[in-house]
């Protein structure tokens, strides 16, 4: 029997029938042993499955089993009939006097929920992102019809973008051009300097006035636009808009988000989707992370094993035809999320349909580790073009045939690391370098910048190549840390000869030191002006303000930290709960709670200096897919999480992040997080559930408190339908409205249900 599991396994031999053994990263088998005397029907035998740490989350438990028999071991069966059932041992609930992440309880829930204000609709920002400025004015524009939308040179998506808007408003219409009007104009506005600033008035009289400091400020404006005009009502159609000044332009000009499809593969019309997500709320960098160890998800042409290898996952015990299941793919090679990749005309769809919405992207290839789907891929092309003779075997080769290195990487790949000794490797990414710009070419859409990887190198790499040595020797070379600026050296004259920056994680500038006898990653001097931009993901633990420090050292840095921007990692510790843990829990107030100039917290920790805060150009919040096998799951973590990062990548920094007073600091934030949090349930979501339904948000559980014999029920985001019953049903559509407080005594379930009727997660308690 095989599985994948992502917290791995303890393979210290226990008593029972079965051998576990790791075959490949987190890729495990299960074996009979010599005490194993076989199974009647009926039977059963029970496997212990040790893991080195405490398990939390069903997501981190094995996944994916499937069996291979003795008699056709090339052949997995896939095991569909198998429950993970919930953990029952008190360890796993509660680390102790020292965990300071609790369970999220019914009781919990309300009492955070507590804090949050209901307030009045026409109380709120009437745009989100908040704009810099808004002004009401006396006045309503009336449109009855379609009216004209007319846009200066240049503008001609703009125009369009203009007509999808406000064509649900006007079904069975007919257009009547003497209404005020739709202008739209390209005009450098002095009040602010930044190219994505614009200016919109709504006039009774003179109608919709847009002006742009650029094509894309105006598309901006337009999204603005969007967020005041009311939900579609196609029984009544029309228009009223209450007349309105806005002066706005973004805090940061990279507001990013990174899509990784190399662990688990999204489809084409998912990211799209994701890129129509991205465009609404003011997001302009898609960071898309094509190649990992477990997937290469690009056609890459001239080197096809590429994706017929890279791209496809299934059942086997070497990489000669494909790779091995992960993160719970299984054995058929048909799985849409193990295997899939995108043909170089779905790319050039991607790169075409993210430019029309002004979104840039930004392909990253890993290197040099977490590339074992191209060590493998190419590794395979030599063998089969060595056993026919052929003189060009080597020309592609990523891997020392002779290297005895000994490293692991945290996801436990002993085998997925380019070499540097070997030419082929700077063959290999030369090529692959200047396909993906043929690519943006015949997109019509340049790329600009390359993101090259640079994480997580495993300690060892390198030390026992045959190849890296005699590259050392050749070159001077001391450690294997003046290999990696040799390395990188290389790859940024390639990617200059394409015209490109260089960008990558924190890695590419830093170095690794000692200190005091522990690791510590300091700034690396050698690459500081080569223009490179780091994405600083670490602040755990030592590294907590290391961002801080790669920007005061001359590092052009985009914020992404792990602890409050990686939206892989679960919303709370509840077991049920989707995603990962290993940095931190992540709920909707950790993300709208993140102080991008000022979240070290730890006394002694480097602060950011003016110099290294011209240095931040921007934040990133991230999607790495190891748990993320179906669209519905990728929808759950994303959303409204990317709200909190579009509100604090676009809008200036609130009053209650300047505030140096912790106590006069509380109540400012408890009112910005009121106002968000309204903005949400009563604005932005019921909007993208009329414009855009198939969005699955998470819907949280609502929070529950029994006092004076009933229960109290609140919510995340005011404007929901709370909706419960006492008979142990989960609610559903026609279950009755909690307006008040229960007074039911028996055991009461409760469910928010969203303007489509959709309901969320279910809280329960016992008020027997």
């Amino acid at each position: 029997m095989y599985f994948n599991c992502v917290a791995g396994v303890d393979l210290t031999p226990v008593d029972g029938p079965f051998t576990i053994e790791r075959l490949s990263g987190t890729w495990y088998r299960v074996r009979p042993n010599q005490s194993f005397i076989g199974l009647e029907p009926g039977q059963a035998s029970q496997l212990i499955v040790i893991h080195p740490e405490i398990m939390v989350k069903t997501a981190k438990a094995p996944v994916g089993p499937y069996i291979a028999f003795d008699a056709n071991p090339k052949t997995g069966y896939s095991i569909t009939d198998y429950e993970t059932v919930p953990f029952t041992r008190a360890e796993q609930w509660d680390h102790g006097p020292k965990d300071l992440t609790p369970i999220i309880t019914p009781e919990v829930t309300y009492e955070r929920n507590a804090v949050i204000s209901d307030l009045p609709i026409d109380s709120l920002p009437p745009v989100f992102p908040t704009p810099s400025t808004v002004e009401h004015r006396p006045g309503v524009l009336m449109w009855t019809s379609m009216p004209s939308i007319v846009g200066g040179p240049g503008l001609e998506r703009e125009v369009a973008l203009a007509e999808v808007i406000l064509k649900p408003h006007f079904v069975g219409t007919v257009a009547s051009h003497p209404l005020p009007g739709i202008h739209l104009t390209i005009a450098t506005k002095k009040w602010q300097a930044s190219p994505e600033a614009y200016q919109l008035d709504i006039d009774a009289v003179k109608g919709v006035t847009l002006t742009g400091n650029s094509a894309q400020a105006v598309a901006w404006g337009l999204q603005s636009l969007r967020e005041l005009l009311p939900v579609p009502t196609p029984a009544k159609p029309g228009v009223i808009l209450k007349s309105v000044h806005i002066e706005d332009a973004p805090r940061f000009p990279y507001r990013g988000f990174q899509l990784d499809v190399a662990r688990n593969f999204q489809p084409k019309a998912q990211v799209f989707r994701l890129l129509d997500l991205m465009a609404r709320y003011k997001l302009n960098k898609f960071h898309f992370h094509l190649t990992d160890d477990e997937g290469w998800r690009l056609e890459i042409p001239g080197l096809p094993e590429l994706t017929g290898i890279g791209a496809r996952r299934g059942h086997a015990l070497d990489t000669g035809e494909h790779l091995q299941p992960a993160y719970g793919s299984g054995p058929d090679v048909r799985d849409p999320y193990g295997s899939g990749f995108y043909s170089g005309s779905d790319y050039i769809e991607i790169v075409q349909y993210a430019a029309k919405r002004h979104i840039e992207v930004i392909p990253e290839i890993e290197m040099p580790g977490h590339a074992r789907a191209a060590v493998k891929a190419m590794e395979s092309r030599y063998r089969q073009l060595a056993k026919s003779g052929s003189p060009n075997a080597r020309q592609f080769l990523l891997n020392d045939l002779q290297d005895r290195s000994v490293y692991k990487s945290p996801q436990l790949y002993t085998d997925h690391v380019m070499n540097p000794g070997l030419a082929s490797t700077y063959t290999f990414i030369q090529h692959v370098v200047s396909q993906v710009a043929q690519l943006h070419r015949k997109a019509g859409v340049p790329l600009r910048n390359l993101h090259v990887g640079a994480d997580e190198l495993p300690t060892g790499a390198w030390e026992k190549s045959p190849a890296t040595r005699a590259l050392m020797k050749r070159e001077g070379l001391v450690n294997t840390a003046e290999v990696w600026d040799y390395f990188y050296n290389r790859v940024d004259a390639m990617l200059r000869k394409h015209g490109l920056a260089a960008s990558g994680w924190e890695e590419l500038g830093a170095r690794k030191v000692k200190l005091r006898g522990t690791d510590k990653l300091i700034p690396n001097p050698t690459f500081v002006g080569r223009g490179f931009t780091l994405y600083v993901w670490n602040n755990l633990d030592d590294a907590e303000d290391l961002a801080y420090r790669m920007a005061n050292a001359g590092y052009r840095t985009v914020l992404a930290p792990a602890t409050n921007l990686y939206f892989d990692m679960a919303y709370n510790k509840n077991p049920d709960e989707p995603g990962v843990n290993w940095a931190a829990y992540t709920d909707l107030d950790t993300v709208f709670s993140f102080v991008p100039f000022n979240f070290v917290r730890t006394p002694g920790r480097d602060g950011l200096t003016d110099y290294g805060q011209k240095n931040v150009i921007g934040l990133e919040a991230t999607l790495f897919s190891e748990t993320v096998r179906s669209s519905e799951v990728m929808d759950y973590l994303l959303m409204p999480r990317m709200l909190a990062l579009a509100e604090r990548a676009w809008a200036t920094d609130p009053a209650w992040a300047q505030e140096a007073d912790p106590e006069k600091a509380k109540p400012l934030y408890t009112q910005a997080w009121s106002v968000f949090t309204n903005q949400l349930g009563k604005l932005v979501l019921p909007k993208l559930n009329a414009e855009l339904p198939g969005v699955l948000y998470r819907i949280p559980p609502p929070g529950l408190k029994i006092q004076n014999q009933q229960v109290l029920v609140n919510h995340q985001t005011p404007g929901v339908t709370l909706r419960y019953t006492t008979d142990g049903a989960q609610p559903n559509g026609s279950s009755a409205i909690a307006r008040a407080a229960i007074s039911e005594k028996a055991i009461v379930t409760v469910a928010a249900f969203d303007s489509l009727g959709r309901r969320g997660r279910v809280s329960r308690i016992d008020n027997r």
